[in-house]
């Protein structure tokens, strides 16, 4: 089903404003499939983010040093990085580098939550089944050059 379809909007001033419109549709709608995966474990995908960065980076992290490793760089990584201390998912503890700074570590139960959603990977990849190898690698080029126009 095409754009005009999904949000009953027939005309565009053109293919620019219609593109545009387009990612931020899709942004939300792939927010939701996502959002479908994590409720499961009473997580957000901003939350996700931050456990997948912990794990990936094998070591405790400084909360800027997280932010400018997220997705989402409008995030109050603190309030996120609190909210999973509160559930058990990660710990902060003064760094000893640096005493002004908070190191934040992934726990035990962080480690088995991202564990159980990696099982749910190839349905997360399902929800790209509509696009061939070929033409999702197409459409990263095409993301990736509209984010940085200067490098293409």
């Amino acid at each position: 089903m095409g754009l005009e379809n999904e949000i009953l909007q027939s005309k565009f001033r053109n293919n620019f404003q219609k593109g545009a419109v387009n990612i931020i549709y899709t942004y939300h709608w792939l927010s939701e499939q996502m959002k479908a995966i994590f409720s499961k474990q009473d997580i957000t995908s901003q939350q996700f983010n931050i456990l997948r960065i912990l794990r990936g980076a094998n070591k405790p992290l400084s909360t800027l040093q997280i932010r400018q490793r997220m997705l989402d760089k409008m995030s109050d990584t603190s309030r996120i990085v609190d909210r999973l201390v509160i559930k058990g998912m990660v710990t902060k503890n003064i760094s000893p580098a640096d005493k002004r700074m908070v190191d934040v570590t992934i726990t035990h139960k962080g480690q088995e939550v991202l564990h159980e959603i990696d099982k749910y990977e190839s349905q997360m990849d399902d929800i790209m089944k509509n696009l061939s190898e070929k033409e999702a690698e197409t459409l990263n080029f095409l993301l990736d050059k509209l984010r940085s126009p200067d490098k293409y």
